[in-house]
């Protein structure tokens, strides 16, 4: 969520509430009209949940025109039950879900897209697990399920174990962008495996272009494009659990296989042939800038590997799915490894254990509480039942079936960590790093920090 912000997200300095009840707001999608929504999904909940007289209140981290999203999204949820919604978010959406809690003021259900602040809250005893049924559902119905419950899962007060957390809407991280004209010009196939991508680099170059565009530049957040390439390679190099380990410093940054994934990511980042104004361009190189080298006539680069927000710096007037397009950061085929797929996304606790808020958590199970936002885009699932065809966009759909054919999805490592870590050492050694530093003294440094920390 951090590099979100830091990739141009701006929010209205102020607390934003809604409500809305039955009949009160406006539904997108008229029940039981466009046969592509699952509404027997919402006939069936509505049947089972008469909340008339009941409110419900959600604090999430959407404000402007997400919110107008979540909003219409809640809007099915009063409608079919008769509960009075009431959506609240704040600029400090973090600081004040501690202020709510500690208070013993919070809503009912909040909404968080840092697991790290969601497994503080647990820990406190501020947060109800959400039972063994949830738990349950979650692995059979999410793609690679198991995933998803670990994410959610936290020691509580007691320090034993629980699902307490709910994953709803997804961003991905895993893609490689490029210009569908210039690999078609060029006689470029789309690589499958993580040997293909490495050999098609190196024909890239071979043909007197250069692969890749890389740009570290992000202000006092300098750095952190490097930490995302980092634990992609390490999920591809990697059983899940080396990630798990690493991220709560049980495996040190300085381990071999930490330090690997490192130097793999150096093997593009620090090869002038590899990269569009050499290796010593890529840590001063402003990310938001570096995609533009896709766009050039003629290209200063043929790839780009960023996450979905990237478009928004792309330039004016570009097409998706025309002047630009994206595939998965594939895996290595010679490693038993799976599908990996790095990215972040919001998780539902409750903060208040009532029927109401009971009721939101299966509301979150029926595919019609996913499709209604799917079909207004800006939410990606890994709900195997929502319609795909729903989603806005043929960008979102791929997307949408990158999580859907992933075997293991972790969240963002460096949003995981301690704020002095992820969003402090990790960022300033990687900038040393693609200048020219030895790894292993890169990660030992950052380990240092990490011990230093009381």
């Amino acid at each position: 969520m951090r590099k979100s912000i830091l990739a141009g997200a701006i929010a209205l300095a102020m607390t934003c509430t809604a409500a809305f009840a039955d009949g009160h707001s406006k539904l997108k999608f008229e029940p039981g009209k466009d046969v592509r929504f699952n509404w027997a999904s919402y006939e069936a909940f509505a049947k089972k949940h008469d909340l008339s007289g009941q409110k419900l209140s959600v604090f999430g981290p959407w404000r402007s025109a997400d919110q107008e999203l979540v909003e219409s999204m809640l809007a099915y949820f009063a409608q079919a039950t008769g509960a009075v919604v009431t959506y609240t978010s704040s600029e400090n959406y973090e600081q004040q879900v501690v202020i709510d809690t500690q208070a013993g003021s919070p809503s009912d259900v909040t909404i968080l897209p840092q697991p790290g602040l969601i497994a503080d809250l647990a820990a406190k005893g501020f947060l109800t697990p959400l039972g063994d049924a949830a738990e349950g559902w979650m692995k059979e119905n999410y793609a690679a399920g198991q995933s998803w419950v670990d994410l959610g899962s936290y020691k509580g007060k007691d320090g034993k174990k629980a699902f307490y957390a709910f994953p709803y809407k997804a961003d991905v991280k895993s893609l490689v962008w490029y210009s569908p004209e210039n690999f078609e010009d060029a006689g470029y196939a789309i690589p499958n495996t993580m040997e293909e991508l490495k050999a098609l680099t190196d024909k890239i170059v071979a043909d007197g272009g250069t692969p890749w565009c890389i740009g570290l530049g992000s202000g006092g957040a300098t750095g952190w494009p490097a930490t995302d390439w980092t634990e992609e390679f390490l999920l591809r190099t990697q059983s899940p659990d080396v990630y798990d380990k690493w991220v709560t410093n049980e495996i040190k940054f300085d381990d071999p296989r930490i330090v690997a994934a490192i130097e793999e990511f150096g093997a593009f980042a620090r090869n002038d042939k590899y990269v569009d104004g050499g290796a010593g361009a890529v840590a001063t190189t402003d990310f938001r800038e570096s995609p533009k080298g896709l766009f050039s006539s003629p290209a200063k680069c043929y790839m780009h590997r960023q996450a979905s927000f990237i478009p928004a710096f792309f330039p004016e007037g570009t097409k998706a799915g025309e002047d630009v397009d994206f595939f998965y950061f594939p895996a290595y085929a010679s490693k038993d490894l799976g599908k990996p797929v790095l990215g972040a996304g919001t998780l539902a606790a409750l903060t208040r254990d009532t029927p109401a808020a009971r009721a939101f958590i299966e509301w979150l199970q029926t595919p019609i509480s996913h499709e209604v936002w799917m079909a207004q885009g800006g939410l990606l699932t890994a709900l195997k039942s929502a319609n795909t065809e729903l989603y806005a966009n043929d960008a979102l759909r791929k997307q949408g079936q990158i999580l859907l054919n992933a075997t293991t999805f972790r969240f963002d490592g460096s949003d995981l960590m301690p704020g002095k870590i992820g969003a402090g050492a990790f960022w300033t050694g990687m900038v040393d790093y693609a200048g020219g530093k030895d790894a292993k003294a890169v990660a030992s440094g950052i380990q240092e920090t990490w011990d230093s920390l009381k």
